[in-house]
C-alpha cells in the first residue's frame, strides 16, 4: 500500500504573493509543491495569519487549479511576534500535539523554504525532535525562471544513522574525545576503558553534578580538569575551571572561601570577597575531598546548586552563579551520611552520575603505558630524551606489576618515581642499577613503622555482589558465603592471572600438595557461584 504524501509549511507572505496574471510568471514555493508530476502531493497543511486571509485564498484555488488532487487544509496560527523564538516555538509545539499523525498511512515532508528564520529554525527543531514524524523538505526556484517552472525539491532526512560519512564523523570525535580524556594513554584496563567511555558520553551531555570517588592519587583531579577543557573545547562553557581541596578549609574561612563575604562579615573581613562560587560561574567547580566540609557549608552548597543563588556571609542580599559541580573524595560518603557527617540530601544531589576510579593496584594493565608517557612527560620537562635500557626496563615492570608493589600513593606515586629515574639518568639512558636503587626507595615508601608493607589500596574497594549474581541466588547465600566470595573476587581484581590469585588465595595449602593447581582449584570455586574469571575481573 502507497502512502499518502502530506506536506506542511508556512505561507510565504512574500515569496508566495501575487493576486494579478503576473504571478504565474514568477517562482511561488508553495505553488511549486503541488508542480512536481512526478511527486503528488496528497494534502497541504498550509500554515498562515488570518490577517493575509485573501493570499492564503488565493493560494487555495491557485492549486487546486494546478493539481485538483491535492487537498489543501489552512491552518490559521497567530502569534504577537514571528520573530520571537519562544512563542513560535510554542505554537508549533502545541499544534504539533493536537494533530492526528498517521504514520502507517502517511509521509509528512516539512516544507522550511517559506516563513521567517524563527519559523524554519523552529520547524527543524520540531522534526529534529521527532514532535513532526517526518522528513524536511527544501524548495529553490529554476536556474531559468519560466511560468509554469517547478524548480528544485529536495528532501532531507535528520535520522543521521543514515548518513555513514556523519556517523564516521561522530565516532571519530567520540574516539578523540575519549582519549583527550585519558590523556591520550593508551589505557588497556577493560573496566576503567568502559567507564572513561560512560564519562565522556556524561561530559559532553549533562552539566548536572558528578561525583568522583576513589583513592587519593587516582586522578579524581586530573580527570576533573580533563573534563573542563573538553567541555570548553566544544564551546559548552565559558567560565574558568575553579579547584578547592575541602580539607583546607576551616571555620569562618571555609564559608568565606566558597560563597564569599560582606566586608565586616567577621574579625579580619576588611573587604569584600566573591568567593569561589561566583569566580566558577560558567564554568567547573570542583571541589576535592568534600566529605571534609562541615555540615554549614554543605547546606549553603546544596541550596547554590538547586536554585543557582546563595548568601554570601554578612549579606542579607542573594548572589547567583551558574556553575557545573564536580566533587571528589576517597570517603565513603554512604557512611559519613549513615554517621551523620555528611548531609543526605547533598548527597542526593551530587550521587546523580557517581563514579569510582580505580586505584593503580586495580589496573596493573596499565602501568606500562602510564610508565612511558610519564617518561615522555619527563624528558620534554627537564629538556633531553631519557629512556630505559631493555633490562632496567624489564626490571621495573616487572617489580612495579608484583604484588610487592602496593602504589598506595597510586599515580603520584607513580610519577614520582618515573621523574626520579629521569633525572638521575646517566646520558638519557635508565640502567638496571638505578632501578634496583629506585626499588630500594619505594620500598622503603611503603614500609610500615614495624616493618611490614602496607596492604593494597585496592583493598579498601568494596566488591557489589549484586553486579555479578542474580538476585535469586545472592539471597540465597549465607553472610559468610557472602563475605568470603567478596575477599576472593577482591584478591581476583588485584591480580594479573588466576594462577596468581590462586597462588595468593592458596598461599599456606598448596605448600602441603604435591601438584599445586592454584587455578584450576579457584575456577572450581568461582564455579560454584556460576561465575568465571572474566566475569569477575572483566
Amino acid at each position: 500500500m502507497t502512502k499518502k504524501t502530506v506536506a506542511i509549511g508556512f505561507m510565504g507572505t512574500q515569496l508566495d504573493s501575487g493576486l494579478g496574471a503576473g504571478r504565474w510568471e514568477k517562482w511561488r514555493p508553495t505553488v511549486s509543491l503541488v508542480q512536481h508530476e512526478d511527486r503528488l502531493i496528497d494534502r497541504l497543511e498550509l500554515i498562515y495569519s488570518r490577517k493575509y486571509m485573501t493570499l492564503a485564498n488565493q493560494l487555495v484555488a491557485d492549486i487546486a487549479n494546478v493539481s485538483p488532487d491535492t487537498e489543501v487544509n489552512l491552518v490559521p496560527l497567530e502569534v504577537s511576534d514571528p520573530w520571537d523564538f519562544g512563542e513560535m516555538y510554542a505554537a508549533l509545539y502545541d499544534w504539533a500535539r493536537n494533530y492526528r499523525f498517521d504514520p502507517e498511512n502517511e509521509q509528512y515532508w516539512v516544507h522550511i523554504t517559506t516563513g521567517t528564520h524563527v519559523a524554519q529554525i523552529c520547524m527543524f527543531l520540531m522534526v529534529e525532535s521527532r514532535q513532526i514524524p517526518g522528513v524536511l523538505l527544501q524548495t529553490s526556484p529554476p536556474r531559468k525562471q519560466k511560468a509554469g517552472a517547478p524548480g528544485e525539491l529536495a528532501l532531507i532526512d535528520l535520522d543521521l544513522s543514515r548518513y555513514d560519512g556523519l556517523a564516521q564523523r561522530f565516532t571519530q570525535a567520540k574516539e578523540e574525545a575519549i582519549d583527550f580524556l585519558k590523556s591520550g594513554i593508551a589505557t588497556r584496563n577493560a573496566r576503567f576503558n568502559k567507564l572513561i567511555e560512560e564519562i565522556e558520553r556524561v561530559a559532553v551531555r549533562s552539566k548536572a553534578p558528578i561525583l568522583f570517588t576513589g583513592p587519593t592519587g587516582a586522578g579524581k583531579s586530573h580527570l576533573a580538569r580533563r573534563m573542563y577543557e573538553l567541555k570548553k573545547a566544544r564551546h559548552q562553557i565559558d567560565g574558568d575551571f575553579v579547584e578547592v581541596n575541602c580539607a583546607t578549609l576551616r571555620g569562618d574561612g571555609a564559608a568565606s572561601t566558597l560563597f564569599g563575604h560582606r566586608k565586616g562579615a567577621f574579625t579580619g573581613a576588611a573587604a569584600d570577597r566573591a568567593g569561589l562560587l561566583r569566580a566558577a560561574h560558567q564554568g567547573v567547580l570542583f571541589l576535592d575531598e568534600i566529605g571534609e566540609l562541615g555540615l554549614d557549608e554543605q547546606a549553603m552548597l546544596l541550596k547554590a546548586v538547586e536554585e543557582k543563588r546563595f548568601f554570601p556571609m554578612g549579606s542579607d542580599k542573594e548572589v547567583s552563579s551558574d556553575f557545573q559541580l564536580i566533587v571528589g573524595t576517597n570517603r565513603d560518603l554512604r557512611v559519613d551520611v549513615a554517621e551523620g557527617r555528611f548531609r543526605e540530601d547533598l548527597f542526593a544531589r551530587i550521587n546523580l552520575w557517581a563514579y569510582t576510579l580505580p586505584g593503580l593496584a586495580h589496573r596493573p594493565e596499565d602501568i606500562e603505558p602510564n610508565v612511558d608517557h610519564m617518561l615522555a612527560r619527563s624528558s620534554t620537562e627537564i629538556g633531553r630524551n631519557v629512556r630505559f635500557n631493555a633490562e632496567a626496563r624489564a626490571a621495573y615492570l616487572r617489580f612495579a606489576n608484583s604484588t610487592d608493589a602496593p602504589w598506595s600513593g597510586n599515580f603520584r606515586d607513580l610519577a614520582a618515581s618515573v621523574t626520579r629515574l629521569a633525572t638521575l639518568a646517566e646520558g638519557g639512558r635508565i640502567s638496571v642499577e638505578q632501578v634496583q636503587a629506585e626499588i630500594s626507595r619505594l620500598q622503603w615508601l611503603w614500609q610500615h613503622a614495624d616493618g611490614e608493607p602496607p596492604a593494597s589500596s585496592a583493598q579498601t574497594d568494596g566488591v557489589d555482589l549484586a553486579d555479578l549474581l542474580p538476585e535469586a541466588r545472592l539471597a540465597a547465600l549465607d553472610c559468610f558465603d557472602r563475605l568470603q566470595l567478596q575477599s576472593v573476587i577482591e584478591v581476583c581484581r588485584q591480580s594479573r592471572t588466576l594462577s596468581e590469585a590462586g597462588r595468593r588465595l592458596f598461599d599456606k595449602s598448596r605448600e602441603h600438595k604435591a601438584v599445586a593447581n592454584d587455578a584450576d582449584r579457584l575456577r572450581k570455586y568461582l564455579h560454584k557461584f556460576g561465575l568465571n574469571w572474566d566475569a569477575v575481573t572483566g
